[in-house]
């Protein structure tokens, strides 16, 4: 007897039952356990309970990035896509395809370098001189309009979240250091939502005592955080297709005067 190799190996869901499941767990108990979507997205993507106070820092992710209003690259393109008569699918493709490293993939790129510099036990200053000399970006440092003076709500919402449920917070102190160091050059230049977000993921994946060290560093490399904004930024953009349809918006022409025409 020959045993066929299956073509697809699936770890998270089973739908061969009488019910399908979400990493062994019934929907219908995910639903009655009141897990939530951090539950669930706890259950598919983490393949286990994540104790609740991860799951609501899930969510707390999703809230405070679903949309950013209509002028940032993927709301833009998902906005001309609906005016111009395309259906939600291809308006949200629209959208979602602008993400990359200059629009909402900061965050990967943030807990890479943060966890790099600090794994290597650089201290703020040495890391900031190092990205200097090497003329890079740090990813999660830097905002058009807000500084130390105007912070950001949503950082100060995340920051007080992980403070209040974790006991400790090595990268985010570490980030906060960078951040004293940054701002001394440009006010702006703080810590932002991206780069907040990615290294309070980290802290929660290497101290909730759920996973290993090696896969809490597997799931940052995997891209677990673009992975969470890709599904709240999906929020916002299928809200903006709805907007513009219920608003019976015209075809969408950029105006002329906003051109400097080189040709």
């Amino acid at each position: 007897l020959v045993r066929k190799p299956a073509n697809i190996v699936c770890s998270i869901s089973d739908d061969r039952g009488a019910e399908a499941t979400y990493a062994g767990v019934p929907i219908s108990e995910v639903a009655k356990d009141e897990l939530g979507v951090g539950g669930a997205i706890s259950l598919l993507w983490f393949r286990r309970r994540l104790p609740p106070y991860f799951c609501k820092f899930l969510e707390l992710c999703m809230i405070t990035t679903a949309d950013h209003g209509p002028c940032v690259s993927g709301a833009h393109n998902t906005i001309v896509a609906a005016r111009a008569g395309k259906d939600l699918v291809s308006s949200l493709i629209s959208g979602l395809a602008t993400i990359g490293p200059r629009f909402g993939s900061a965050l990967d790129d943030a807990a890479r370098m943060f966890c790099e510099a600090f794994d290597l036990q650089l201290t703020p200053e040495k890391f900031v001189e190092k990205c200097k000399a090497e003329k890079t970006v740090i990813a999660g440092i830097g905002h058009r309009i807000k500084s130390l003076d105007n912070p950001d709500a949503r950082v100060v919402l995340i920051k007080e979240y992980v403070k209040k449920h974790l006991s400790s917070t090595p990268l985010l102190d570490f980030a906060l250091a960078v951040e004293q160091v940054t701002t001394k050059k440009k006010a702006s230049l703080i810590l932002n939502v991206d780069g907040c977000i990615a290294v309070c993921f980290v802290d929660l994946l290497r101290t909730c005592g759920e996973f290993s060290r090696s896969e809490a560093d597997d799931f940052v490399r995997h891209g677990v955080l673009n992975g969470l904004f890709v599904s709240s930024r999906t929020l916002g953009l299928v809200g903006h297709f709805l907007d513009q349809r219920r608003l019976k918006q015209p075809l969408y022409r950029h105006p002329q005067d906003d051109v400097t025409y080189l040709a």
